[in-house]
């Protein structure tokens, strides 16, 4: 897999900006609603997340946003491509974040909270275990794990990444193949939240998702699972 995104080192803002061209958004619109989202859901939980985890952070994008967005005091994006590390030190460092490949990232069981989009529908099945090991090793006992992923049930979200160069070898995992696979792994499920229904040209229907979040029409889903 690091070797699949180091090619796109400097073309992958372009690659997923074309493939999201339909929705009418950037993809700063989805990770800030993203981190939004999982910030609300940290403030009913009334979860304080000082340490946080950006597992599969490609650029670096979201790892800031995670930083301010969560009110956290420290934030460490991990990959395995070594590539787009450096485009994220390059690009996104700032105080209070750090990058490392994931070939020299050491789990250290201080995390409060784990981000992960996308990422896992790029991991080979056999592998997906290991990697979600390595979250929960990096969770302080009763840590979070925010597992985004992309929603196969959704025809949008299938057409979209039909699109994108990177998703061409992807193998999607549907919200029971991700609660089961984090369960298995030493977590149990808080919730499962859909989001990202309507595109820009109707945006004025974006206050429906705030009632529909528990129904699997998004295109995007939220597994939101603690560390026993």
């Amino acid at each position: 897999m690091a070797q699949q995104f180091d090619q796109y080192t400097t073309t992958y803002e372009e690659e997923l900006a074309k493939s999201l061209s339909a929705s009418g958004e950037s993809r700063d619109y989805f990770a800030a609603g993203r981190v939004a989202w999982l910030a609300k859901c940290l403030d009913k939980l009334e979860v304080k997340a000082n340490h946080v985890l950006d597992f599969g952070c490609g650029d670096g994008l979201t790892t800031p946003m995670l930083l301010s967005g969560l009110g956290a005091t420290s934030a460490v994006g991990t990959d395995v491509s070594e590539g787009t590390i450096a485009e994220a030190l390059k690009r996104h460092a700032v105080d209070g974040v750090s990058y490392a490949p994931l070939s020299t990232y050491k789990p250290a069981g201080n995390i409060d909270v784990a981000y992960c989009n996308g990422v896992f529908h790029h991991i080979a099945p056999a592998e997906r275990d290991e990697a979600v090991s390595i979250v929960r090793d990096s969770l302080r006992p009763g840590g979070l794990f925010a597992l985004w992923e992309n929603n196969p049930w959704n025809p949008a979200t299938r057409y979209v990444m039909s699109r994108c160069a990177f998703d061409e070898d992807a193998i999607t995992l549907t919200p029971p193949e991700a609660r089961r696979l984090v369960v298995k792994n030493g977590f149990e499920i808080v919730r499962t939240d859909y989001r990202f229904i309507f595109p820009r040209a109707l945006r004025f229907m974006r206050w429906f998702e705030n009632l529909v979040y528990f129904t699997p029409l998004g295109t995007q889903y939220m597994v939101l699972a603690q560390k026993i």
